[in-house]
C-alpha cells in the first residue's frame, strides 16, 4: 500500500520556515511526511484488521542526476494559493508556482523513479504476510553514485508512478489507482464531461491530460498494463472493492478482459 504526501510535504517546509529556520531539505520531509502518514495508516489498517500483521517501511527511491524535471519542476506540494497569495510567495519565497482548477500551487522537480532500494525487504515482508505500508509519497528520492553511496535529492517522485513500478517488481495482479474522482473523463473541466470506462494503454497514452493531477495516474496506470499484462484501474477510494471487480471506474489493460 502507498500513498501521497503533496499537501503535508508543503505545510511541513512552510511550518520550518516559520520557526525561523531554513526550511529541511525535500528527501527529508519526504521522509518526515512517510513516517507520520504511513504510521497513522498502519494504525487504522491493525485496528480494522485484528490479528494481521502491518508494517511501515522508510522508502528510498532512486532517480537519476540528468532526468529533465529538474529543470522543469511540475509537481504540486503543498496549500492553494490565491493569485494575490500567489503573487507574494513568488516575491518572498521565489519558489515556482503553477496555476490549476483551484488556485495556485508550488510545484517541484519529479523526476521519474527508477530503482526502490528497500525492494529485497519489501517482498521478504509481503511473502511472510504483511501488509507493507511503504513508497508513501512516491518514496524518498535519491541519488546513487557509481560506487553505491547514496544522497537525497531535492524532489518529490510522483507517487503513482512508484505505485506502478512497485506492483511490477512485485509481479502483482493488479494496480488500483485511488482518488476522489469515480473515473478519468473526456473534457475534464468543460461543461459534458465523459468518463472512460475501459481503454488500452495505447488510447490513453496519447490523449491530453493535466499534468499534475491525472497525467502521472494515467502514465503509471498504463506503465503497469503493458509491462504485466496486469489490470490497471483507477476511481474513487469508496468504490475500490467494484474496481478490483472491473465494475467502476476507468479500467485499463493491454488485452481484452475474460470477464
Amino acid at each position: 500500500m502507498t500513498h501521497g504526501n503533496g499537501p503535508q510535504v508543503g505545510l511541513l517546509a512552510l511550518q520550518s520556515e516559520a520557526c525561523g529556520a531554513k526550511p529541511d531539505p525535500l528527501d527529508v520531509l519526504g521522509a518526515e511526511s512517510e513516517g507520520m502518514i504511513g504510521y497513522m495508516i498502519d494504525q487504522a489498517i491493525a485496528n480494522e484488521l485484528p490479528g494481521c500483521d502491518v508494517a511501515t517501511l522508510l522508502t528510498q527511491v532512486e532517480v537519476e542526476t540528468d532526468d529533465p524535471a529538474f529543470t522543469k519542476p511540475t509537481k504540486p506540494i503543498g496549500p492553494v494559493y490565491s493569485a494575490e497569495q500567489a503573487r507574494r510567495v513568488r516575491r518572498e519565497r521565489g519558489w515556482r508556482l503553477a496555476r490549476n482548477a483551484a488556485g495556485y500551487r508550488r510545484v517541484v522537480p519529479s523526476p521519474r523513479p527508477r530503482r526502490i532500494l528497500e525492494l529485497d525487504t519489501i517482498k521478504l515482508l509481503v511473502r511472510s504476510g504483511v501488509i507493507v505500508v511503504c513508497a508513501g509519497g512516491g518514496g524518498i528520492p535519491v541519488f546513487v553514485s557509481s560506487s553505491g553511496a547514496v544522497r537525497g535529492a531535492e524532489a518529490v517522485v510522483d507517487k503513482d508512478l512508484s505505485a506502478a513500478l512497485l506492483a511490477i517488481e512485485l509481479r502483482a495482479d493488479a494496480l488500483l489507482l485511488l482518488t476522489d474522482v469515480p473515473a478519468v473523463y473526456r473534457g475534464w473541466g468543460t461543461q459534458r464531461p465523459r468518463p472512460i470506462r475501459r481503454a488500452h494503454p495505447r488510447q490513453l497514452e496519447a490523449a491530453s491530460f493535466e499534468a499534475g493531477s491525472m497525467r502521472p495516474k494515467i502514465d503509471a496506470a498504463c506503465r503497469f498494463a503493458a509491462a504485466t499484462r496486469g489490470m490497471a484501474a483507477i476511481g474513487a477510494l469508496d468504490d475500490a472493492d467494484a474496481l478490483l471487480l472491473g465494475r467502476a471506474g476507468t479500467i485499463i489493460q493491454a488485452r481484452r478482459s475474460k470477464r
